[in-house]
């Protein structure tokens, strides 16, 4: 019997070891190449390119992504299909800097020159376009996949710069202008709320608020531009506050119509960098949580609750000469206690950025000062010891995960 139960316990024991491997799935760039890493197998997918902006599709059959120059001048449209193991252009020659995966299936869509287009299908793969809508500065699919949410950037008279006009576009559109709606008209002016454009449209978790950037002229949007939310049927707009235009500083909450961002106008980040929530619809000032003499440098939600925040001490004092360093690292914020954690603990050369939370795990990105790559960390767990799982990375890796 006692052998019988020492078998027993090690089968128990191995069952939960191997229940607690996380199999991280992520692409990455390295050397200007695309690479991919399922647990600790890496790939190489691409030679001799210059990649950048890699999108996994619905099902991560397929990664999108960019190869071009290294000036960034060409920037063709090219498709990895991982059941060939081999990339190609879904029509040859397309130039873009915009492109978005179907929420609902594998269907790409993309800007070329101020025309939305979609990828057609052809024997399950993306290939092929059809026109969908012209005029279009921005754009975003509706969470159903059956329509578009597309800006336009505004014109300039004599008097000065118009409104920003918002249109629902159906996936079906051909150019057919008979198909568009007016969604929403963003009215500006330079005393209140100045915009020429929009950018970053991003869905609550319920599909019932977007978020957007505002965006000013070139210089002055540098240093200020103005996050805003209106509602999915277009008739509750609101303004949020100013902010920089980085995408990544705007998080949806994960089940809550809470937004995180981080606030604060000016161009360079020695301060004025504030990490806020705002309930929506807003009703009261955002709440801001950076306590004085810091910044925060980025933001990831942990859960309903929690927050984690690449935090640096702030250098006002600072005025001429080489911008300061920011050494990140990482922090949770408990919005229920308001309780404030270090979370990661770099070296005095190192800073950590980039959080990003995959199921119960949270990664990160860590880079010695001045270095152009960097490794990806991960705690499992928030209460687990971290470890590197990729090194040598030249931006964030995207992770795929199946429960999206």
């Amino acid at each position: 019997m006692s052998r019988i139960l020492l078998v027993i316990l090690f089968l128990i024991g191995f069952s939960l070891d191997v229940s607690a491997e996380t199999p991280f799935k992520a692409t990455f760039i390295r050397d200007h190449q695309l690479w991919i890493k399922e647990g600790e197998k890496e790939i190489q997918l691409t030679e001799g390119l210059f990649v950048s902006s890699p999108q996994w599709s619905i099902d991560g059959r397929f990664i999108a992504y960019l190869a071009g120059n290294k000036a960034g001048e060409k920037q063709y449209l090219t498709i990895y299909d991982s059941k060939v193991n081999k990339s190609y252009q879904p029509y040859q020659g397309i130039e873009t800097h915009h492109f978005k995966w179907s929420p609902t299936s594998n269907q790409l869509a993309y800007t070329v020159d101020g025309i939305l287009r979609v990828t057609k299908m052809k024997n399950g793969r993306p290939q092929g376009f059809e026109n969908v809508a012209l005029g279009v500065s921005n754009f975003e699919w509706f969470p159903d996949g059956d329509a578009f949410i597309v800006s336009s950037q505004s014109d300039l008279v004599p008097t000065g710069w118009g409104p920003v006009p918002l249109f629902k576009v159906p996936l079906d559109t051909h150019l057919d202008t008979n198909k568009i709606t007016p969604f929403f008209t963003i009215q500006t002016n330079e005393e209140d709320l100045f915009a020429i454009d929009t950018a970053y449209f991003k869905w609550s978790a319920d599909g019932k608020w977007l978020s957007l950037l505002a965006i000013p002229t070139a210089s002055w949007s540098n240093d200020s531009n103005t996050l805003c939310v209106i509602s999915s049927t277009g008739d509750n707009f609101q303004v949020i506050g100013k902010m920089l235009g980085f995408e990544d500083w705007i998080k949806w909450a994960p089940s809550k119509n809470q937004l995180a961002f981080i606030s604060g106008e000016g161009r360079f980040f020695v301060e004025n960098k504030n990490t806020a929530i705002a309930d929506i619809p807003i009703s009261t000032t955002p709440k801001a949580y950076t306590p004085k003499g810091y910044v925060d440098l980025d933001l990831e939600w942990l859960s309903p609750d929690k927050i984690i925040v690449a935090r640096s001490k702030d250098h006002k004092d600072w005025n001429e000469g080489p911008v300061p360093i920011m050494y990140t690292s990482l922090y949770t914020i408990d919005l229920k206690s308001g309780e404030q954690k270090q979370l990661t603990f770099p070296k005095n050369n190192e800073l950590d950025s980039s959080p990003q939370v995959v199921g119960n795990a949270i990664t990160w990105l860590r880079k010695v000062e001045n270095q152009v790559q960097g490794d990806v960390w991960i705690k499992e767990n928030i209460d687990d010891e971290p470890y590197v799982w990729i090194k040598n990375v030249e931006s964030t890796p995207v992770f795929f995960n199946e429960s999206n």
